[in-house]
């Protein structure tokens, strides 16, 4: 499992979210350097009760977490809305 598919598998077992989307926006960035080895880019909208009372920053690296060896190798941008559903 790659791609869209295999961001929001991780992403349900790692946060349990209320909401997800993953959109893949790689075909936007042809021609760019991370394009040419293979890394897509793709932007993340998650709502999930497991960022209440962490800043922005600390949000983003839990997601980076649970996407563990996917970053840097299937993904070579990743673009991250991390919201509590208080935050909707």
């Amino acid at each position: 499992m790659r791609g869209v598919a295999a961001i929001e598998a991780r992403l349900r077992d790692a946060f349990a979210p209320e909401s997800l989307t993953v959109t893949d926006e790689s075909a936007a960035h042809a021609g760019h350097a991370g394009a040419q080895t293979g890394g897509g880019h793709y932007a993340v909208t998650i709502v999930s009760h497991r960022f209440e009372g962490r800043a922005p920053l600390a949000r983003h690296r839990l997601v980076y977490d649970a996407l563990g060896e996917m970053m840097g190798r299937d993904i070579h941008a990743l673009r991250i809305e991390a919201l509590t559903p208080d935050e909707l």
